[in-house]
């Protein structure tokens, strides 16, 4: 029953499908933001940036937008955590933001997540817009409606589920990248193809980075996640699916990150693909021929994330606290084949260090 229902979504997902309303690509988002912004005449607007939104991406929005404040925060990962959720939080308060006001988050998966889950809870909840601008935001982390910051060690440990009243989507943002962010949101990317669409696999596989077509992979990675997510929006079935390469992925680089040697949320995702790869083959769902390619392909195209071997059991015991365990079982999505997938697999610590250790070996 549960791989006939996982053969049936894979092959209707990509037909027919229907983006919801309150997802738009844009070709000019600071015409689409006024024509919104106008019709919806909110009491107040803050708009958060960090340090490279404000001053690559908020000039082509500026134009578009009312009467408005900036909330500025600093950029990365390690800066996603409740003392800046507090500064975030103390900047809307003294603009007297009530709960008719708005916030437009200008940024990638780490302000999307952090400023949503801020206007999600202030005032028990106020409108946010999503204007995502890495790949990685685009493809994957502002769709679905997933909000939340990391605590102590742990990756989007506080948190909560809300959609935006708005996700703006514009690839022009993609030109003020660095060639390592396009890089680490591609992974999302890959792993969108890897667990629902073979053909399209097999198509971006044969590209390098530089030569795949953006716009078709943005859309087409929406269109998956949105229909994935309005099917499952609290992520109690289907939606676990998207969790491929995340759970040795994520513990991967939150160990990295407390250890001061920090990396891509992307570069995380891809290792993460290939060692729970390597358990799925381990367990005979993956063919070595398929297991070959994939690996292959994501180490040329991102090259190995740098640990020691003795470190293996610190980063399998972040697995413990991983938010789609239940008990002390570690539950995982594993590879059934390219284009397919199966979740909440129970692994062990010790098929975890088995799969760290042969990624360290190739």
């Amino acid at each position: 029953m549960f791989v006939e229902f996982l053969i049936t979504f894979e092959l209707k997902i990509y037909k027919n499908l229907m983006l919801p309303d309150n997802i738009l690509f844009s070709a000019d988002p600071a015409k689409d933001l006024k024509e919104f912004l106008t019709v919806k005449k909110y009491s107040k607007l803050g708009v958060l940036v960090d340090e490279n939104t404000l001053s690559n991406c908020y000039p082509l929005i500026q134009q578009g937008l009312p009467d408005h404040f900036i909330i500025d925060v600093k950029s990365g990962e390690d800066e996603k955590n409740l003392d800046t959720c507090i500064s975030i939080w103390r900047t809307m308060t003294d603009h007297t933001m009530d709960r008719h006001a708005c916030v437009i988050i200008l940024g990638g998966g780490v302000l999307g997540d952090m400023g949503g889950f801020c206007a999600a809870t202030y005032k028990r909840g106020i409108d946010f817009i999503l204007l995502p601008t890495t790949l990685l935001a685009q493809a994957d982390a502002s769709i679905g409606g997933k909000l939340g910051i990391d605590f102590i060690h742990y990756k989007n440990h506080i948190g909560v589920f809300q959609q935006p009243i708005l996700t703006l989507l514009f690839s022009g943002f993609l030109q003020t990248l660095p060639p390592s962010e396009l890089r680490s949101g591609f992974a999302e990317v890959i792993k969108h193809t890897l667990i629902a669409d073979k053909a399209m696999w097999d198509e971006i596989s044969t590209k390098s980075l530089v030569d795949q077509q953006w716009d078709t992979l943005i859309r087409h990675s929406v269109e998956f996640k949105a229909k994935v997510t309005t099917e499952d929006p609290k992520e109690k079935g289907l939606r676990k699916i998207l969790n491929a390469g995340h759970t040795i992925g994520h513990a991967l680089e939150s160990y990295l990150l407390n250890s001061g040697n920090r990396i891509l949320h992307g570069e995380a995702i891809a290792a993460g693909l290939i060692t729970e790869g390597f358990i799925a083959r381990q367990r005979d769902l993956l063919s070595e021929e398929a297991f070959q390619k994939l690996y292959s392909y994501i180490l040329k195209t991102y090259g190995k994330v740098s640990f020691r071997k003795e470190e293996s059991d610190s980063i399998g015991k972040l697995m413990l606290q991983d938010k789609k365990n239940k008990g002390n079982r570690i539950l995982c999505v594993l590879l059934n084949g390219i284009g397919s997938a199966h979740w909440d697999c129970e692994i062990s610590l010790d098929e975890v260090k088995n799969a760290l250790s042969f990624y360290l070996s190739l």
